[in-house]
């Protein structure tokens, strides 16, 4: 077939065809841009979080993250642990944390402050501070407290009111609560370090499940309300 030699005919048809072009690639924009946004799990701890004397991939954190992978979430867990850290260190060091989107705060510390018996109201205070600064960057981000308890020698008196920070900050700001993280761990020979603090890697695998029987329907919740944009 021989094309028609009329000037306008082929201006039209380098017209209809560029259309063609850009309206592909429009519409590969618009499909690029549906595919959803990873969210952002930070989990804010000491050396828990950390997995002292274990590899990173068999601290909770990375546990989390293969639950969340095996429930098909799109979900990212950043473990902002740091072995020997307090909630002063915490708060110190969120401001950094937010410069990346955080959608779920898991604020795992207050460990290291009660057992050198750092005053109760400023463990609270600061766990309060990073709170606070976490929603005032990202206002619907989800906070999710880890409660810890202390060990008897710490003396009765400070130890209830050191284990009662917890419920309350998160009833406060209405954040949902781990009631005790080491729950089934702790104190445990068979399922801790030598120095029957830190957990092993099974009593890793325990603990990630404590997070995930409160942190699940969070994140499901979550996941529903993002398919419903």
């Amino acid at each position: 077939m021989i094309a028609p030699t009329n000037p306008d005919w082929l201006r039209h048809w380098l017209c209809a065809l560029l259309g063609v072009f850009v309206l592909d690639g429009v519409a590969q924009s618009v499909t690029e841009g549906a595919r959803p946004e990873r969210k952002t799990v930070v989990v804010l701890g000491d050396s828990l979080a950390a997995g002292y004397g274990l590899d990173p991939s068999e601290a909770f954190p990375a546990r989390l993250q293969k639950l969340i992978d095996g429930a098909g979430w799109n979900f990212t867990v950043v473990n902002a642990g740091v072995s020997g850290d307090t909630t002063a260190g915490g708060l110190r060091r969120i401001d950094w944390l937010l410069k990346r989107r955080v959608d779920v705060l898991l604020l795992e510390l207050g460990g290291n402050d009660g057992l050198r018996g750092i005053p109760v109201e400023v463990t609270r205070t600061n766990l309060q501070g990073i709170i606070d600064r976490t929603r005032k960057k990202y206002p619907d981000a989800q906070v999710v407290i880890a409660g810890m308890q202390m060990p008897p020698n710490m003396g009765e008196e400070y130890n209830l009111a050191f284990q009662k920070i917890f419920p309350e900050l998160a009833k406060t700001n209405h954040a949902a609560l781990i009631p005790f993280l080491l729950e089934g761990v702790g104190g445990k020979t068979e399922l801790n370090q030598p120095d029957n603090i830190h957990p092993t890697a099974e009593g890793h695998t325990l603990v990630a499940q404590n997070v995930w029987k409160v942190l699940k329907p969070l994140l499901a919740e979550m996941n529903r309300t993002k398919s419903k944009i």
